[in-house]
C-alpha cells in the first residue's frame, strides 16, 4: 500500500488556538456532520503535525498541522515488537513503525481501549518484559519500571534502548552525548548519492515552522550525519546513513537539505531554498529504519551491537524498485 493520499491540509492559526479538534475539522469543512468528522478521526484517518490522533478532544495551539486522510493508517500492536538484547540494567527493542516511542503526556489520561487504537512502546514493553522471563520467573512480579535514553519517530523502525533504573538511564544518556554510544539506520532516497559527511548546526524553526540546519551556523545545534551508498538504481540509492550526533530528525533534515529527502517523509521535502520535491516512490510509509546500535554496558563494561534488517514492508518496497 502506498503512502495515504491526503485529502485536506490545514493550519491553525492563533484564533484557532485552544479550539478541540473535532470543532476545528468542522469549521475547515463546512457541511460535515459532527458525526462524520469523529468517524474520521476514529478511524485513523486524521493526523496533527504528522502523527495519527485519536483524540477529538484535543486542544490545538498555533501552528498545528491538521491533515485528513482518504483512507485509514495502518495498525501496529504488541505482536510486532522484538526484544533485541535484556538483561537486570537495560533493554534494546526494535521497534514497528507507526508507534510512539512515549505517550505523549496529553494523551496519558486516555481509557485503556483508547490506548490500544494506537499504541505506545513504552506502555507495551514492560508487559512483553514478563512474558519473556516466563511463566515462573514473572508469576507475582510487578510490572517494571522502564526510563527513556532516546527515542525514534513514530514512521521511524528499528533500535532503541530502555534503561531498567535511574542510574542505568543516566549513564547511557551520557553515552549517546559524549558519542560513545553508536546508532546507524538505513534509508531509501530519490538519486544518486555519494559517501560524504553532512554538517550543519540546526534549529527548530528555518523560517518556515520547520527543523532545519541554520546557513551561517552561527547558531543551532552542530549535527554530524556519515551517509554511505548501499545500492544504487537507476533513480533510488539505499543509504547507510551513521549519526554522530543525535539531533531530532536529523537524517531526514540532512537528507533533504542535500536534495536526497528520505521516500515517504511528508515533512522534510527539500532544502527551504528551493522547490519542494515530489514524493512519487509510492514508499508505505517513512523509509527510515535504526539497524544498528552500539553502546557499553554501563556495569560489565561488555560491548553490545543489536542489528535488525530491513523489516518487510520496506524490503519489498526496494525490490519493487529493483
Amino acid at each position: 500500500m502506498g503512502e495515504p493520499h491526503i485529502a485536506g491540509c490545514f493550519q491553525a492559526n492563533e484564533p484557532m488556538a485552544g479550539r478541540t479538534l473535532a470543532s476545528a475539522l468542522r469549521d475547515w469543512l463546512p457541511g460535515q456532520s459532527w458525526s462524520k468528522v469523529r468517524r474520521w478521526i476514529h478511524s485513523r484517518r486524521v493526523t496533527v503535525n504528522h502523527a495519527m490522533c485519536l483524540d477529538e478532544e484535543r486542544r490545538l495551539v498555533a501552528g498545528d498541522v491538521v491533515r485528513v486522510l482518504n483512507q485509514s493508517l495502518p495498525r501496529s500492536g504488541a505482536d510486532e515488537i522484538k526484544i533485541r538484547h535484556v538483561d537486570e540494567r537495560l533493554v534494546v527493542v526494535d521497534k514497528p513503525p507507526r508507534m510512539m516511542t512515549l505517550r505523549h503526556r496529553a494523551e496519558r489520561h486516555w481509557s485503556q481501549t483508547r490506548k490500544t487504537r494506537q499504541p505506545a512502546l513504552d506502555e507495551l514493553l514492560p508487559e512483553l518484559l514478563l512474558q519473556h522471563e516466563g511463566p515462573h520467573a514473572a508469576r507475582g512480579r510487578r510490572r517494571p519500571r522502564l526510563y527513556a535514553v532516546h527515542r525514534i519517530d513514530r514512521d521511524t523502525s528499528g533500535l532503541l534502548v530502555f534503561a531498567r533504573d535511574p542510574l542505568t538511564q543516566r549513564q547511557l544518556i551520557q553515552q549517546f552525548a559524549s558519542r560513545q554510544a553508536g546508532r546507524t539506520y538505513l534509508a531509501i532516497v530519490p538519486g544518486h548519492v555519494a559517501a560524504q559527511t553532512i554538517t550543519s548546526c540546526l534549529v527548530r524553526d528555518r523560517g518556515d515552522g520547520l527543523r532545519g540546519s541554520e546557513p551561517a551556523q552561527r547558531k543551532g545545534r552542530h549535527a554530524i550525519t556519515h551517509v554511505q551508498p548501499l545500492q544504487t538504481l537507476a533513480d533510488h540509492t539505499l543509504l547507510e546513513c551513521r549519526l554522530e550526533t543525535g539531533r531530532t530528525h536529523q537524517i531526514r533534515i540532512h537528507l533533504a537539505e542535500l536534495g536526497h529527502p528520505v521516500c515517504g517523509d511528508p515533512l522534510y521535502r527539500g532544502p527551504l531554498d528551493g522547490p519542494a520535491i515530489a514524493n512519487h516512490s509510492g514508499a508505505p510509509r517513512l523509509a527510515l529504519h535504526a539497524t544498528c546500535l552500539r553502546l557499553t554496558h554501563p556495569v560489565s563494561g561488555q560491548q553490545i551491537e543489536c542489528r535488525s534488517p530491513l523489516p518487510d514492508d520496506l524490503r519489498c518496497f526496494w525490490e519493487r524498485l529493483i
